[in-house]
């Protein structure tokens, strides 16, 4: 089996080098909001460590939409 050479930007089409910074965009949106609201709420309104899911929220998509689904506490 022939080994393939990794592709460079480059070799890409437009359509997919558009495609591959709309999905970083998308991804660098989701961190920034998320790191945000982490940084406005008080350490009583967040489901755990504010360290911890600063981490957390670092993790490729997953990261920011566990945070938003079971990082935040209800507001009172």
């Amino acid at each position: 089996m022939a080994k393939q050479q990794k592709k460079t930007w480059s070799d890409l089409s437009s359509r997919q080098q558009a495609v591959i910074l709309a999905l970083g965009s998308v991804q660098l949106s989701l961190a920034a909001t998320a790191w945000a609201d982490l940084a406005s709420r008080k350490p009583e309104e967040v489901n755990g460590s504010k360290a911890k899911w600063a981490a957390v929220i670092a993790i490729s998509w997953v990261g920011p939409m566990l945070y938003f689904a079971k990082g935040r506490l209800p507001s009172m």
